[in-house]
């Protein structure tokens, strides 16, 4: 209402027009003869009717200037509201780019996981190819390609499983960050890598919650304590491995009721306990 009081109308020019013209018409009664004319009254009621009009209308100017006064607050206020919605509209908009770009260096991850992957299975397959292709007049020649390949094939398989054992200590990291997203997205790329491990038949294994430990396919942590009858799993620390169906390395786990830090242990650690290498390959 201050705003208002800026736009007031002076009042006390109509208000003295309006004494003016009810003065004239008092006059007219009083000068005319009595009983007064048909003219006369007309006179006067239109004196009265102008006064009327003359006492009402600086009121109704000032309403007219409160009404734009409210009416300018309420087209600003809109305005206001308006810009608001516009920096609303762009901020979801810069949130869904930053996700789209999160999703799409996702994508480029698991491409670039797919990609090794088939790379090494194109290896696999293109050495299998030339160890079909041998004659029999190459057996003494492919004796010693034979044993320089087991030599080679122990290596990159200690490799390999070192390797998938980083992979699953990362995996356990992830899962236990509080990100679901970040452990989605590392649990596909371990399975990626098991997959390709396992076309060249190394294939990991773990042992579940609450399974029964079996001493020919479980290593407990602590490799000095000899675990009770019905001894049951809590979780597995590493991974156990056979390769082309032959027990390679047990998994590493914790039992029920042991008394173990919360966190797993690093790969070092998982290596120490599995004597520091995967085994010799059997002939």
């Amino acid at each position: 209402m201050s705003d208002s009081k800026h736009w007031t109308v002076p009042k006390w020019p109509f208000l003295l027009g309006d004494a003016l013209v009810l003065a004239a018409a008092y006059f007219v009664i009083e000068q005319a003869a009595h009983p007064i004319g048909r003219w006369v009254a007309v006179a006067a009621a239109g004196c009265v009717a102008l006064g009327a009009v003359l006492g009402a209308w600086p009121f109704v100017l000032d309403y007219r200037a409160i009404v734009k006064v409210v009416e300018a607050n309420a087209l600003g206020s809109i305005g206001q509201k308006i810009q608001d919605l516009e920096k609303l509209a762009a901020q979801i908009a810069a949130a869904t780019n930053e996700w789209t770009n999160a999703q799409t260096q996702a994508e480029k991850t698991a491409a670039g996981a797919r990609e090794i992957a088939d790379r090494m299975a194109d290896e696999v397959r293109q050495f299998s190819a030339f160890m079909q292709t041998m004659n029999d007049s190459e057996k003494s020649a492919l004796r010693l390609e034979a044993e320089k390949f087991r030599r080679g094939e122990s290596e990159w398989l200690q490799v390999l499983v070192r390797i998938l054992d980083h992979v699953f200590a990362l995996h356990a990291a992830a899962a236990r960050s509080g990100q679901p997203r970040l452990a989605e997205q590392i649990a596909q790329f371990q399975n990626a890598c098991r997959d390709a491990a396992r076309r060249v038949g190394l294939a990991p294994f773990t042992a579940g919650p609450d399974e029964s430990f079996n001493p020919e396919r479980h290593h407990v942590l602590d490799g000095e304590s000899k675990p009770s009858d019905g001894a049951v799993v809590a979780e597995t620390v590493g991974a156990g491995f056979t390769f082309q169906g032959r027990l390679l390395r047990p998994a590493l786990v914790r039992l029920r009721g042991e008394n173990s830090r919360e966190e797993p242990p690093e790969t070092e650690a998982v290596a120490k306990a599995h004597n520091g290498s995967a085994p010799q390959p059997a002939d």
